[in-house]
């Protein structure tokens, strides 16, 4: 009887042991041919029922997004199979249990990682850039499969084997032109950081008469951005007559491409005029293992990227491309990413610059980390009441309607990446802002899974990188003198990334200046999303591709009104 009880207790464990081994998984592998040796890297599996781009191409953060999975593989032999099943977490939705029945298209790709032992004493493994600017279904060397249709059942015990048979080829880097020239070097700094040659980058556009004026010297003006892939903006031909016009969903613009062109080249037209300021604008490549963008500071988990680029590229550039090399003589301005840098390296560096042009910035107050307070809040996914718990949003359209959450976002960049490798945007904070954790990686500021905040790390935020407690605390110790007048702050009012919130945080403490006052400007975009300039007369989608013309008369002027006696205001002006 004993036995008897024991077997049917036995049976629904065996049911459920069969049931849950009853479902589908891919087994990934590659061959010689592809690569010789073992690998290590992120193994993506992209699940797609869209059939106008590779599935590699189509996830995202918008309602349309494709199914993702990712595993971590190190030491990945040629022949050996790795294994997506119903364990391995995925975006949007968790399991491939939770996956509906149908065909799909299935491609996969390795997002392939370095080994790099640091100066730290850290060895770590993450993706390099090379050259695409972080972009794991873009990125020269990884592997990835010829796109499968397939009959897919969550409920089929079946494997479905794909093979890497692909690599993505090298990327071709720019030609120098008249106007645009591209410079590269070695940083010492970085190299010794990183164990390994580590380089910094620029686009430098160079003032009409450059050749023809030798003895002139210029003012030095960064555009800060994401990854630049060659000069953005700047077109000498007119837009292409046979270029087929898109559709731009953001704008709601037929032919969004051809006005991308068609600024470009009027931008030309005002740049090579009679009228326009002579200056060098430089827009600086820092690709790195964690993001496309190094936010331009020195950090803990990136190196000294700070200060290789103020003491190893610009002396550099300036030296090379005849700058005035004074601080009453360069400028910032940047928009998202580069206005934050632009604010950053302003305050930080407050005598090597004259003016920063913020525009849109990421959170320059911690507080309004986008929709979060990181210092008061425990969960960075939801506002917690005693009875109710409401989702985060994360981004936005015009109308104010959510595109996706914070939650949602954050899982994203967990399946692209354990241990804050997705190149993604919370990543990428986390790896500047934050100490080095442990594991030699990045110290979370939140559990990816549950969203619990950890405020001690958010205390070392605060007191190394949120910009606008650095400016409160120094204001009135020196700080504030050296910045007066140099602070120009512009963000719409609907910012698809909330990033008004941390600007108005910023401009109530700026407006209570007095000792000195900040004698700069913050003004808003009412309705306008990301990335709004300060241009009251123009939609977004305009504004958003005449950053130079706004920016570079202003500094111009600015130069004008603040520059010392005796300073050169006349060879380059001509």
């Amino acid at each position: 009887m004993r036995r008897a009880l024991l077997s049917a207790l036995a049976l629904p464990l065996i049911f459920a042991a069969n049931l849950a081994a009853a479902t589908p998984r891919f087994e990934v592998a590659f061959d010689a041919k592809a690569s010789p040796g073992p690998l290590d890297g992120r193994l993506l599996l992209i699940l797609s029922n869209d059939p106008s781009a590779e599935p590699r191409m189509q996830v995202n953060s918008s309602a349309g997004t494709q199914q993702m999975f990712g595993i971590d593989v190190d030491g990945w032999k040629p022949g050996e199979r790795q294994v997506i099943d119903a364990q391995v977490l995925g975006y949007p939705r968790d399991s491939l249990r939770d996956a509906p029945a149908g065909k799909f298209r299935v491609q996969a790709v390795l997002h392939r990682y370095e080994t790099f032992h640091r100066k730290d004493g850290r060895t770590v493994k993450l993706p390099m850039d090379r050259g695409e600017g972080q972009q794991w279904n873009k990125a020269p060397g990884n592997l990835y499969s010829t796109p499968l249709e397939v009959s897919f059942d969550p409920s089929a015990d079946t494997a479905i084997r794909i093979s890497l048979d692909r690599t993505i080829p090298p990327i071709a880097p720019p030609r120098d032109t008249r106007y645009i020239k591209h410079e590269r070097i070695q940083s010492k700094l970085l190299s010794e950081f990183w164990g390994r040659p580590m380089y910094l980058g620029a686009h430098v556009l160079v003032p009409e008469g450059f050749d023809t004026h030798p003895k002139a010297r210029y003012p030095f003006i960064i555009n800060h951005g994401h990854f630049p892939d060659d000069f953005d903006g700047f077109r000498e031909a007119p837009p292409d007559p046979k270029l087929k016009p898109d559709f731009n969903e953001r704008f709601q613009w037929k032919g969004y491409n051809r006005t991308q062109q068609e600024e470009a080249h009027r931008f030309f037209r005002l740049w090579t005029g009679a009228n326009f300021p002579r200056v060098l604008i430089v827009e600086i490549q820092h690709a790195n293992p964690f993001y496309d963008d190094s936010y331009a500071v020195d950090s803990a988990n990136l190196g000294p990227y700070g200060e290789a680029i103020q003491t190893e590229l610009i002396p550099y550039l300036e030296t090379r491309y005849r700058a005035l090399g004074t601080g009453w003589s360069r400028f910032v301005y940047g928009g998202s990413t580069g206005g934050w840098e632009a604010m950053a390296v302003q305050t930080l560096y407050p005598d090597f610059y004259n003016g920063a042009y913020i525009a849109c910035p990421d959170p320059i107050d911690f507080r309004a980390y986008t929709v979060i307070d990181l210092y008061k809040d425990r969960n960075a996914f939801f506002t917690d009441g005693f009875w109710k718990r409401t989702p985060r949003p994360g981004t936005r359209d015009a109308l104010g309607r959510t595109v996706s959450t914070v939650e949602q976002s954050s899982r994203h960049e967990l399946v692209l990446g354990t241990r804050g490798r997705s190149g993604g945007q919370w990543d990428i904070w986390q790896a500047v802002y934050s100490p080095v954790g442990p594991d030699g990686y990045p110290a979370p500021i939140w559990d990816k899974r549950t969203g619990v905040i950890d405020h001690a790390i958010a205390e070392y935020w605060k007191q190394h990188y949120d910009l606008v407690d650095i400016l409160r605390r120094g204001w009135e110790r020196g700080l504030g003198e050296k910045l007066r007048g140099k602070l120009h702050i512009y963000v719409g009012t609907m910012d698809t990334y909330f990033l008004d919130g941390s600007v108005r945080l910023a401009e109530e403490f700026l407006a209570s200046t007095k000792n000195p006052p900040y004698e700069g400007e913050v003004a808003y975009g009412p309705g306008f999303e990301h990335c709004w300039n300060g241009d009251p007369k123009q939609p977004n989608a305009i504004s958003r591709l005449r950053y130079h013309e706004m920016f570079v008369p202003r500094i111009a002027e600015r130069i004008r009104a603040s520059a010392p006696s005796g300073a050169d205001l006349t060879s380059w002006r001509y």
